[in-house]
């Protein structure tokens, strides 16, 4: 599953808006879909729902990576302000 994260997150940038991403996420569903279809998986199957539940929590992991990358960002945008108005005040 680890190669699949990887393809989605691969997909996805921090840059993208949002709804960007979501239209992404739901290809990458349709796409599970259309495999379990040609696999002949009922949507009761087992794993069939092991598969969308890996799908799900793939898609949680990337926005949580999204997340990150943005809060981390952000406090280095912060950082590097205050030491701007740290040297200001001193100059």
């Amino acid at each position: 599953m680890s190669d699949f994260a990887d393809l989605v997150a691969r997909a996805i940038t921090p840059a993208m808006s949002r709804a960007e991403r979501e239209q992404v996420y739901a290809v990458v569903r349709q796409a599970v879909l259309r495999l379990q279809e040609r696999e002949t998986l009922a949507p009761e199957d087992a794993r069939a729902a092991l598969q969308r539940h890996l799908v799900e929590e793939t898609i949680r992991d990337v926005e949580a990576d999204i997340a990150r990358y943005e809060s981390l960002r952000k406090l280095d945008e912060a950082m590097v302000a205050q030491a701007a108005a740290h040297r200001k005040g001193r100059g």
